[in-house]
């Protein structure tokens, strides 16, 4: 059974359609990053799920359920960081914890919870003289109450330094191992990049791409780059530019700097010291999560234009 289902949903908005017949699967125990530019429909589909919104068509269904019909029964056994969310200023953390355990008739230790997150030495103030990172921590706190089976997180690490978002990863990677479901939204795409299974690329409320990264960087033209180090850039680059597969070459100092679209790089190779010159040494670097998502994005506006 899927964590999350959405089946040809379509959300309009007086004349602004914000999701367009998407279809979408979540799988039970993955982590999966859902990605988009502003305005691409992330927090429309998340709103969806919550059931903040219905959709004009279409049906959502979470851990199985009606995302509409049963939405009581679902918030019980999920977990929620929204974007924004607005804490009670004059409420201390505890009191934001001890608040959420009741509601969802759990047992946790609100100590143990903000010591996770790392706010214990705050708990007990109030939570309208947090910092903007403080309260996304006692916010992500509050989301794991219960030990949900599936985390529904919105930009998660906004407003956290390096550290805490290495924090938030490392709750990612455990509530995971624990056996839940993560599901969450990021623009920050390196977050994205360490933590996920898949990832689905949303773009005008269409999904335009969805797999693993690593399938995904397979897919797209600009695939890798080899950069091999020799005796005789000149003779290297005519040698490399006769390789299938091979888009592009440039030299760069000592270096020749070859495009490749899809594998070739042991062809590559053995292409340069058939000519005769000296490697010395080579790297390669796939393409970032940052590519990935320009490379999808900008060709789904090309194809609208």
């Amino acid at each position: 059974m899927p964590a999350i289902q959405l089946d040809s949903v379509t959300k309009r908005f007086g004349g602004v359609t914000a999701l367009h017949d998407l279809d979408l699967t979540v799988r039970d125990g993955e982590i999966y990053g859902f990605l988009g530019p502003n305005g691409a429909g992330k927090s429309t589909t998340i709103n969806l799920l919550l059931d903040f919104i219905r959709p004009t068509q279409g049906s959502a269904t979470v851990l199985g359920m009606d995302a509409q019909a049963e939405s009581r029964a679902i918030r019980q056994r999920i977990g929620v960081l929204p974007d924004g969310y607005e804490v009670y200023g004059r409420l201390t953390g505890r009191t934001h914890l001890e608040f959420t355990i009741d509601s969802k008739g759990a047992d946790d230790d609100p100590e143990r919870l903000a010591e996770r997150v790392g706010i214990a030495d705050a708990i007990d103030r109030k939570a309208g003289g947090y910092s903007k990172g403080m309260t996304q921590r006692l916010v992500l706190a509050m989301a794991l109450v219960g030990q949900p089976e599936l985390l529904i997180l919105d930009e998660p690490s906004t407003g956290l330094d390096p550290n805490g978002a290495r924090e938030m990863r490392e709750i990612i990677r455990a509530e995971n191992e624990r056996g839940a479901t993560v599901f969450f939204s990021s623009h920050i795409l390196e977050q994205v990049e360490a933590v996920c299974d898949r990832v689905g690329i949303l773009r005008s409320g269409e999904l335009v791409a969805e797999d693993s990264i690593g399938a995904l960087r397979e897919s797209i033209s600009s695939g890798a780059q080899l950069s091999v180090t020799v005796s005789d850039t000149e003779r290297a680059a005519e040698a490399a530019r006769g390789v299938e597969g091979v888009r592009e070459v440039a030299v760069d100092g000592d270096a020749v700097v070859v495009s490749l679209d899809g594998g070739g790089k042991t062809a590559v190779l053995g292409a340069i010291e058939d000519s005769g010159v000296e490697v010395s040494d080579f790297a390669t670097r796939e393409a970032s999560l940052e590519e990935l998502f320009a490379a999808y994005t900008e060709e789904t506006e090309r194809v609208e234009a």
